[in-house]
């Protein structure tokens, strides 16, 4: 006598698609934590909730919130690029060596050189098989070292502020100028990703990159094209704060690299690729800039601010870390 087979009906797409708790926890974690930061903000100092405080918050993350921008897109094919922050302090020395020659040309050249060595990055990920964080990690130390022998391991001062006048006014009189191009980039490479086969590519690849190929997605060039926007996001988060502190420097913007990944992973983009947005960037680019200017107030010393960082991050990414991807733990 034969046993009967028992088969168990196979679950509906909208079963199978249905997002977990977790998930949805992830997804409105960055809004949550910038909500419950400002509120906690404000109960320490109720003078911080006011009209001049939050614009000078925004105008402080808006160089910020780009660099994250164009890191996320690395961050969503399963990447990772190291070498923003140092990429970002040598396009401050390339403004303000270039600015006296190519006027108002120079934000459109500096973005353009970032953009370019960002590419030569993605170029040397992507055919010469490295890992991206030791491509970046190489890039990290190469361009802060050639930006400390251009400019003489000093910084240039810069005497003409027309070309970056532009960025240090007010739209409506409240809104900075530099936060509203932040939010134009966003916007700009959202739009781009979101209307055009580039996000089901980006995402399959972080996703998966051997099944991503395997469907005739183009990998390499995907992963090319985010290392050059994330450069090019360098470049014109550079011009931001040459036009914040009138000079280029060498150092300028490394303090920016922790911040900016903590601002990824807050976000609650997986470091492990294919999940992620830029917008959810944008949230954590604020709750990580609200930590920076909140914790004088609530007497926190600045020192252990980089402690804080190294918490988040770990936290952030303990969070999203999709673990079905990594049969080892090393």
């Amino acid at each position: 006598m034969s046993t009967p087979v028992v088969t168990k009906p196979a679950p509906d797409a909208a079963t199978v698609a249905r997002p977990t708790v977790g998930q949805r926890l992830t997804a409105f974690m960055p809004v949550i934590a910038l909500v419950v930061l400002l509120a906690a903000l404000t109960v320490a100092d109720p003078s911080f909730l006011t009209q001049s405080s939050l614009t000078a918050v925004v105008r402080t993350a808006a160089p910020l919130v780009v660099l994250a921008a164009g890191a996320t897109l690395v961050v969503l094919c399963g990447g990772i690029d190291l070498s923003i922050a140092a990429l970002c302090s040598l396009g401050t020395v390339l403004f303000a060596m270039w600015l006296p020659d190519l006027g108002g040309l120079t934000l459109l050249a500096v973005v353009a050189a970032t953009g370019a060595i960002g590419a030569l990055q993605g170029l040397a990920h992507v055919f010469l098989r490295i890992p991206s964080f030791i491509v970046t990690l190489g890039g990290m130390s190469i361009f802060g070292a050639v930006a400390l022998v251009i400019s003489d391991a000093g910084p240039i001062r810069v005497v003409d502020r027309e070309a970056t006048h532009w960025l240090t006014l007010y739209l409506a009189g409240v809104l900075p100028m530099a936060f509203v191009v932040a939010l134009l980039v966003v916007a700009v490479v959202w739009t781009v990703q979101r209307f055009t086969p580039l996000d089901s590519w980006i995402r399959a690849t972080g996703y998966s990159e051997s099944a991503a190929r395997l469907a005739s997605a183009p990998v390499d060039r995907v992963k090319v094209a985010a290392f050059t926007v994330s450069g090019a996001c360098a470049g014109l988060a550079a011009v931001m704060l040459v036009s914040r502190n009138f000079s280029g420097s060498p150092t300028m913007a490394d303090n920016l690299l922790l911040p900016a990944v903590a601002a990824i992973v807050v976000g609650g983009t997986a470091i492990t690729g294919g999940h992620g947005s830029l917008w959810r960037s944008l949230a954590g680019a604020l709750v990580v800039t609200l930590l920076r200017v909140g914790l004088p107030i609530v007497g926190v010393p600045s020192a252990y601010e980089q402690i804080l960082y190294g918490a988040i991050i770990v936290a952030a990414v303990a969070l999203t870390l999709d673990r079905s991807k990594l049969l080892i733990i090393k």
